[in-house]
């Protein structure tokens, strides 16, 4: 860490998913382009084969997520973290680009009701009540232990930070719990019924669409003044390519990667009915591991109905799934591109940091109806109360994180760092 003394130097908060390492753009990686791409021809070819037409389509929308998360360095965690600390809001602006891109794409389809396969098209619209609260919080705290939030974990592993694959390994088994105990949250916890923007209050999708981007106009305006009040230091700037090398090499600007993740996300309600999510799919996978060492998962409430036919059908079945694999191959490929997949150090403290993160966010995302992802990007787009609630509380336990961080030798930024 290297200290400057005036209060207005950048902050480049290599706590991100992308190590300190990774922050020069050196030659490509040819060898491990060409074996990712490899691996993505076999996957889509098999998935043409062997599942439905959406499979391939959701499988590529995976790959541009991938590449596009990894190439802007875009993340959530490091975004709370650094409104949350230093008062910085310029990752905070480009989420409520993103969203309010997503809501003007979400509002037709959504209106429309079907996907471009005749199939019924449904919003994530879910309950606030102690489940939501406590599951939000709890993944607040443990995206800023683990490292990353959901999205940001997988796109780390395809760039080869080495501890996030521990983060990785143990967010899934949180999920899994999270689903073993999610009966009790959702049956014996008191909440309110889920509360729709569009369709609870009699605006519509007009009127809801209209009644967001207030909403985030009014946020990103409250970032701008707490960055006047606090003077907080500007985002240090990550090597890139010039023109249209930016494409495949380097970083791409926040805001430009915000429209594309909201097309990406409106093109998977259109092709599977639901928007995008992440951590379903590490209750799924946790699950069959689980089935397979003798556990009667089978029997657990989470399971039971609509969901029983997901546990006992191939992985590739699953939509989530595959787009999940798709992002971990997209973000590896940028990373080669950029000849900056290298694996990193694993320290105790970070070690032991993403041990108790990821249980924090597997199981929270259970509990909340969903990650970053699902639950605040999803949930919004989605016109849905929750998504709100859902970033108020996971803001609430990043605030708490930031005095838990220093414990495992994680830094925070402050007001007169440049963090490197």
């Amino acid at each position: 860490m290297t200290t400057i003394t005036t209060s207005v130097q950048p902050v480049n908060d290599t706590q991100d998913p992308i190590a300190k390492e990774t922050l020069a753009l050196n030659n490509p990686q040819k060898p491990l382009i060409i074996g990712g791409a490899i691996v993505g021809i076999i996957l889509l070819v098999y998935l043409s084969i062997t599942q439905t037409t959406a499979q391939p389509l959701l499988f590529g929308i995976g790959l541009l997520l991938g590449y596009t998360l990894f190439h802007a360095r875009f993340g959530f965690t490091s975004a709370f973290r650094r409104l949350m600390s230093v008062g910085n809001g310029q990752a905070m602006r480009s989420h409520m680009l993103m969203l309010a891109v997503a809501v003007t794409l979400f509002a037709p389809i959504l209106a429309y009701g079907t996907t471009i396969f005749g199939s019924s098209v449904a919003g994530y619209v879910s309950p606030v009540g102690v489940s939501l609260l406590v599951g939000a919080f709890v993944f607040g705290i443990g995206m800023q232990l683990g490292g990353g939030c959901a999205s940001g974990t997988l796109y780390a592993v395809g760039g080869g930070r080495s501890v996030m694959f521990i983060t990785f390994i143990f967010f899934v088994i949180g999920a899994t719990i999270g689903a073993y105990h999610l009966p009790f949250w959702t049956e014996e916890m008191p909440s309110f019924a889920p509360f729709s923007l569009a369709t609870s209050t009699g605006l519509g999708y007009s009127g809801a669409w209209v009644l967001s981007l207030v909403l985030f106009a009014l946020i990103a305006w409250v970032t701008l003044v707490v960055e006047k009040k606090t003077k907080a230091p500007k985002m240090a700037p990550v090597p890139t390519e010039s023109g249209w090398r930016r494409i495949f090499r380097g970083s791409w600007p926040l805001f430009a990667a915000a429209i594309v993740l909201a097309i990406l996300n409106a093109l998977t309600l259109l092709t599977r009915g639901q928007p995008w999510g992440i951590t379903s799919a590490f209750s799924l996978w946790g699950s069959k591991i689980a089935s397979n060492f003798g556990v009667d998962v089978a029997n657990w409430g989470y399971w039971q109905g609509a969901n029983a036919a997901a546990l006992n059908a191939s992985i590739f079945a699953d939509s989530t799934t595959v787009m999940n694999i798709g992002i971990i191959i997209g973000a590896f490929i940028a990373s080669a591109a950029g000849g900056l997949f290298k694996f990193t150090q694993i320290t105790l403290g970070n070690f032991a940091a993403s041990v108790i993160g990821g249980l924090m966010m597997g199981y929270g995302a259970r509990l909340a109806f969903g990650c970053n992802i699902g639950a605040y990007f999803g949930g919004i787009a989605s016109f849905s109360a929750h998504g709100y609630i859902w970033g108020i509380m996971a803001m609430a336990g990043t605030f708490l994180a930031l005095y838990l961080r220093p414990l495992f030798g994680l830094s925070v930024p402050k007001s007169n760092d440049s963090v490197c």
